[in-house]
C-alpha cells in the first residue's frame, strides 16, 4: 500500500477544518473534490476515517492513528521539497518575542527553520512588546514579534482573541470591587483591558501589575485576581471566563511582526516566512476565525 502525499494533505485540512467544504478552501478544491480524495484514502486503508452525519464530521479511531502519520509524512515532505529549493544558507538571524509569543507561536518555527538552515545561527530575546520595539529601531534586532499599539506597523500576522481567565476555584471573581491583574503600563494587553473594564463599568481594584505573563498566571492560579490575556496562551489550569460571570469582552490583539533596518537579506527573509506561516497554520488548527 502506498500513501500518496496530495491526498494525505486533502485529509489534513479536513482535520483541520472539521468540514469538507472549508477543507476545499484551504487545499483549493472542489467540495466534491475533497470528497472523492477522502474515499480514495478511505479505500486505501480500507477503514473509514471519517464519521459522517447532516452537521457534524468526526474522526473515526483510524482516522485519529492516521491524522499522526499523516503529519509526520506532510512535515517531512514539505522539508525535504525546501532543503532542496533553496540554496544552503548561512548567517545570523536575531528575533525577540513576549514569553507568551515564544511559547505557542516560535517552537515549531525554530524547530523547522533549524532542520532547513542547520548554518544559520538563531539568537533568541524574550522581553514584553514596549521593550522589543526600541531594539528593532536600534538595529539591535532583526525581527520581532510583538502585539501592535498605536503607531506600530509592521506586518499583520494574527489576530488573538482575549479571555478572561481565575482559578478553578473562582475564588477571586467573588469578591468586590473585582481584583484584577495587569501588564505593565504602555502595552496593549493593558489598554484594552481597561477599555473593557471601563465599557462595562465594572468596579475594580488593580491588584497586580507584571511584565510577565507567567506571573500573572501564578497570580491567578492561586486565587489572588483575575486577568485577561490571550486565547492561546491561556493553560488547562485555571478557568476562562465570559459575559455569563459579569466580565465584559475585551478587544482582540494584532500581534505583528516587525523587521529592523538591517534585515534585509535572504537569512532574515526565510525566518520571516517561516513565522508567517506558522502563524497561518496555528490559526487554521485553532479556528479559521481567527486568522488575520
Amino acid at each position: 500500500m502506498q500513501l500518496d502525499h496530495v491526498l494525505l494533505r486533502t485529509f489534513i485540512a479536513a482535520v483541520d477544518a472539521m468540514s469538507f467544504t472549508r477543507a476545499a478552501s484551504a487545499v483549493h478544491k472542489s467540495p466534491a473534490t475533497v470528497s472523492t480524495q477522502i474515499a480514495r484514502l478511505e479505500a486505501q486503508i480500507g477503514r473509514p476515517l471519517f464519521i459522517r452525519d447532516t452537521r457534524n464530521l468526526s474522526l473515526t479511531r483510524a482516522g485519529e492513528e492516521l491524522e499522526a502519520y499523516a503529519r509526520r509524512i506532510l512535515r517531512l515532505h514539505d522539508e525535504a521539497v525546501e532543503a532542496f529549493r533553496r540554496p544552503e544558507m548561512a548567517g545570523r538571524v536575531r528575533i525577540g518575542a513576549p514569553e507568551d509569543y515564544i511559547s505557542v507561536l516560535l517552537p515549531p518555527v525554530l524547530r523547522r527553520f533549524g532542520l532547513l538552515f542547520p548554518r544559520v545561527e538563531i539568537e533568541m530575546a524574550c522581553a514584553q512588546s514596549t521593550a522589543l520595539l526600541p531594539k528593532i529601531a536600534s538595529g539591535a534586532l532583526d525581527l520581532a514579534i510583538v502585539t501592535r499599539s498605536p503607531g506600530v506597523g509592521g506586518q499583520l500576522i494574527r489576530r488573538e482573541r482575549m479571555v478572561w481567565i481565575c482559578s478553578r476555584e473562582r475564588i477571586a471573581l467573588e469578591r468586590r470591587p473585582l481584583p484584577v491583574a495587569l501588564f505593565e503600563p504602555g502595552s496593549q494587553a493593558r489598554s484594552v483591558v481597561l477599555a473593557a473594564l471601563a465599557r462595562g463599568n465594572v468596579p475594580f481594584r488593580l491588584a497586580y501589575e507584571s511584565v510577565s505573563q507567567l506571573a500573572l498566571l501564578t497570580l491567578v492560579e492561586a486565587g489572588l485576581a483575575v486577568a485577561a490575556i490571550t486565547r492561546m496562551s491561556a493553560p488547562d489550569t485555571v478557568m476562562q471566563l465570559g459575559a455569563a460571570d459579569g466580565l465584559p469582552e475585551v478587544d482582540p490583539l494584532d500581534v505583528a511582526l516587525v523587521r529592523g533596518p538591517g534585515s534585509d537579506n535572504p537569512v532574515c527573509d526565510a525566518m520571516a516566512e517561516a513565522v508567517c506561516e506558522s502563524s497561518a497554520a496555528l490559526s487554521g488548527a485553532q479556528d479559521p476565525s481567527a486568522a488575520p
